[in-house]
């Protein structure tokens, strides 16, 4: 497969026998696959930070590809999301990777950098801060943030070749129970998320809470341990 426009994958993906042992930080690996831009090749490992957190921003127009490339560049890790879907070209049906959460970026860093990218450049004029609806700061919305936890959890269901995985509302979740589950084998070994069926299949849902939910492609009921249940999370 050809570099992504998002962070470089491969260390991730299913053929890595590592991928669903370290791909968490609950189970102390600080570590993510590294982010690429795809206009330079530079690249950029995240390193856990104290002082830097998951910050959620909106670029508008379908411009979210060319803010990571600027981000990236600049030093700073960011993610953005893709999944794959077939397309009729030429009478024939072609594999096209496009972005899974429209117009939405993460970006892991200070306050301050955030306010950087988001207020203070030029070349981004475009970006603003995706706010948090739940909670005030000062009477006002603060800026969404996504736990490390979270978010590393999110990126291991995202981050896969599978066509199959996609943005889901609730509505189309026939959830089976409140049970918590982490998959214990296959592609998606270590996402942890609530069991539901969508078009027809049994699927793990990953939720960004105040943001979004995404489905992981079939899971076995094989490959599910029940780890807990959302009424006592």
């Amino acid at each position: 497969m050809s570099t992504l426009t998002n962070v470089d994958i491969r260390p991730y993906r299913a053929d890595n026998k590592e991928a669903g042992r370290t791909s968490t930080a609950k189970r102390g690996i600080s570590t993510l696959p590294k982010a690429t831009s795809s206009q330079t090749g530079v690249s950029v490992e995240y390193a856990h930070d104290p002082n830097k957190k998951w910050y959620v921003v909106r670029a508008s127009y379908g411009r979210e590809r060319r803010a990571y490339d600027y981000i990236v560049d600049d030093g700073t890790f960011s993610y953005l999301p893709t999944h794959f879907i077939y397309k009729l070209k030429d009478e024939k049906r072609v594999r096209t990777e496009e972005v899974l959460v429209p117009n939405i970026l993460f970006v892991y860093a200070t306050r301050e950098k955030a306010d950087e990218y988001v207020k203070g450049t030029a070349q981004l004029d475009f970006l603003t801060y995706y706010y948090d609806h739940f909670n005030t700061e000062n009477g006002k919305n603060p800026p969404l943030v996504v736990p490390n936890d979270e978010m590393h959890n999110f990126v291991l269901a995202t981050c896969t070749d599978s066509e199959h995985v996609r943005l889901v509302s609730a509505e189309k979740c026939n959830f089976k129970s409140g049970d918590i589950v982490r998959v214990i084998g296959g592609p998606f070994c270590g996402v942890e998320g609530r069991v539901a069926r969508v078009s027809g299949q049994q699927r793990v849902i990953v939720t960004i809470n105040g943001l979004c939910s995404v489905a992981t492609a079939y899971v076995p009921s094989a490959f599910l341990e029940v780890i807990g249940n959302q009424k006592s999370a």
